[in-house]
């Protein structure tokens, strides 16, 4: 059982400006007290106080020649900050939105996003789904309800050039008309029977990953979980692609052999 006494201790510690920047910096590496007062432009008794506070909690503890450092605990802590900082950052926008199907041990993770910037307008979210395809090289891995015929063509240039496509798709996705005619004249399909695209499915999408080796894009569901188009997280950051390779590699390994009778157009 949760000892909710001890915990809301622990939060009113971090409930400082100055101690969160505090944190931070020390996780880089330890420093002074003097100099921390000069970088944050507070008096030396302040950082003191706070110094105080945070050794008391077992957050910080003092070295040799007046250096402080973080405990155990304390780098703990600070891995755990980022997924609040994300969740405060971004408190309007799950107003309208929600984790959909998300697996809570992603949802424990979620300061892994912290590192990334929202794109807003469908046209903007489409210039980056396309910035994503453009720049691979090695792979590009999607999970997706639906792909407009011009990513499609521009996904098989990329394969053509040696990238690795991997695809899930939702059951119901929304497939525009022509896609098979645009497949054939494509050159999709010898595509797929040399394992250059591989391609599974999956009941219903609600969050949505596009990334390569070098950037990575999540949409999560609106309210109602069908996926939004409308805005998009993104960023190179290792952290951020790294969790949305994770949700990728997850859902593929839950996903079931791809069957094109379920697609309608």
């Amino acid at each position: 059982m949760i000892n909710f006494e001890n915990t809301s201790a622990e939060f009113l510690e971090l409930a400082s400006e100055v101690r969160l920047k505090i944190l931070f910096d020390l996780i880089q590496k330890p420093s002074r007290l003097t100099t921390l007062s000069k970088k944050y432009n507070v008096t030396p008794q302040e950082i003191h106080r706070n110094f105080e506070r945070m050794s008391n909690s077992g957050l910080i503890v003092k070295q040799g020649n007046n250096f402080y450092a973080l405990t155990t605990f304390g780098k703990a802590i600070c891995t755990q900050i980022h997924s609040f900082s994300y969740l405060s950052q971004n408190k309007k926008y799950f107003t309208s939105h929600n984790f959909g199907n998300l697996p809570s041990k992603f949802l424990r993770r979620i300061g892994d996003l912290s590192n990334s910037e929202e794109i807003i307008g469908v046209s903007k979210v489409l210039e980056t789904w396309k910035k994503i395809y453009r720049t691979a090289d090695d792979y590009i891995f999607n999970i997706l309800n639906e792909t407009p015929l011009d990513l499609i063509e521009l996904m098989i240039k990329r394969v053509k050039r040696g990238t690795k496509y991997c695809h899930i798709i939702s059951e119901d996705a929304s497939i525009p008309k022509g896609r098979k005619q645009l497949l054939e004249k494509s050159g999709f399909y010898p595509l797929l029977e040399s394992n250059k695209i591989e391609r599974r499915m999956i009941k219903s999408v609600q969050v949505s990953v596009i990334l390569n080796e070098k950037y990575a894009g999540l949409m999560f569901p609106d309210l109602t979980g069908k996926p939004d188009l409308r805005s998009m997280f993104f960023s190179q950051d290792d952290a951020f692609r790294e969790w949305c390779l994770d949700y990728f590699k997850h859902c593929w390994n839950v996903s079931d052999p791809f069957k094109e009778f379920k697609l309608k157009e």
